[in-house]
């Protein structure tokens, strides 16, 4: 099918938007909110136009739905990007996943956006993508399947809090930055640091997790970098530790605030230099993995108090993710809570009353969601 454009007439200095969505009235949308842009919108209902489009003709800004018919945005999305990896696009949707959206920004997406828009910050994203697509071409010049929800299981909400988290999962998988998690008790840090890592270069590597909390500061040197035999009493055989099960993949260090002083400094050593030695051994080991640390404490006042080393907190801390308790962002309990009785009555077909769903919205909630799938647990 043929594109539709904009009537405002084509100038050398007017930017091209190519949007490419089964709605015709989402591109006459955009057209009326672009009415006193210096741009140029044209509107294609298939993916497949798109690609032909962009082969074709040169585009500064793509928005891409995520469904397009029987097409998948998503795919779209990857043909682009092998085609032109420099195409600025933005992605948009009225089904937001957390999947899809970490999918999206993981190609390198330069937002995602959810419909019903919001005008001010429509037009606000749309002028920084052109901004950067005009910088772009200052400085480079122009050259003529659906990802499974597995990839973050659990990760369960659409409000803005999630929406937000979604794309910071996306952005940092790409790399091999040490991540921080920050959030109370139950927020889902654990299922964030999953999710990083199923989305990674090296989600076909080891994922080793561990809850420096739940060990004794006694034994957690040893679950770390392992031991040697004899190393101390009850030591019958070497014992592997975590970093080095991990070597080449991803490490989990949950609650990171609790770690000993002490154990900080060889902490630090192995994420400086990727070295360390097993407890009752001599021989200095080498590992590479990525670090991903959680905590529900303030490091930072830990820090100026003392209690946990300035220097390692600026180590792991290259990517700072804050989740947010599960009282800002209500809007996600009833999907949580549908979620977890599904699961938790398996095929039995059970349904919330209203009365349940009045208890489960006015609730706070204190506990996050973990307090929430404890309690349909129960009630199951």
């Amino acid at each position: 099918m043929e594109g539709w454009m904009s009537p405002k007439k084509s100038s050398s200095a007017a930017q091209r938007i190519l949007i490419v969505d089964d709605e015709a009235d989402v591109v006459y949308s955009f057209q009326r909110v672009l009415a006193d842009e210096p741009v140029e919108v044209v509107g294609v209902t298939s993916g497949l136009e798109g690609l032909k489009r962009l082969k074709k003709e040169a585009y500064d800004l793509v928005l891409l739905d995520v469904r397009i018919g029987a097409e998948h945005g998503i795919e779209i999305f990857r043909q682009i990007r092998k085609e032109n990896p420099r195409q600025l696009v933005i992605v948009m949707t009225a089904h937001g996943t957390a999947q899809t959206a970490i999918e999206a920004m993981k190609l390198g997406a330069f937002d995602y956006i959810l419909k019903p828009f919001d005008v001010p910050e429509l037009l606000s994203i749309l002028r920084r993508a052109l901004q950067t697509a005009a910088s772009m071409r200052e400085l480079v010049p122009t050259e003529g399947k659906h990802a499974p929800d597995e990839k973050a299981p659990g990760l369960i909400g659409t409000s803005p809090a999630m929406q937000k988290i979604y794309k910071l999962v996306g952005q940092v998988a790409r790399s091999e930055a040490s991540v921080l998690l920050l959030g109370e008790s139950g927020t889902g840090k654990e299922l964030v640091a999953r999710a990083i890592y199923a989305n990674s270069p090296l989600a076909a590597r080891p994922y080793v997790a561990i809850n420096c909390a739940a060990i004794p500061d006694t034994l957690l040197e040893s679950e770390l970098f392992g031991h040697e035999r004899g190393a101390f009493t009850g030591a019958l055989t070497q014992r592997i530790g975590k970093f080095e099960r991990a070597d080449g993949g991803t490490i989990f260090l949950d609650e990171i605030g609790d770690m000993p002083l002490a154990l900080q400094a060889k902490l630090l050593r192995v994420l400086q230099n990727g070295e360390f030695q097993r407890l009752g051994g001599d021989q200095t080991l080498r590992t590479k993995v990525r670090v991903i640390a959680a905590t529900n404490k303030d490091l930072m006042a830990m820090v100026k108090e003392k209690t946990f080393r300035e220097d390692l907190y600026y180590r792991i801390h290259v990517v700072q993710i804050q989740l947010p308790p599960l009282r800002e962002r209500l809007e996600d309990v009833f999907p949580l809570a549908e979620h977890f009785l599904n699961r938790a009555g398996k095929d039995r077909g059970l349904k919330f009353s209203t009365a349940s769903k009045k208890a489960l919205q006015s609730w706070r909630w204190p506990g996050n969601v973990r307090e929430l799938e404890n309690a349909i647990t129960r009630a199951v």
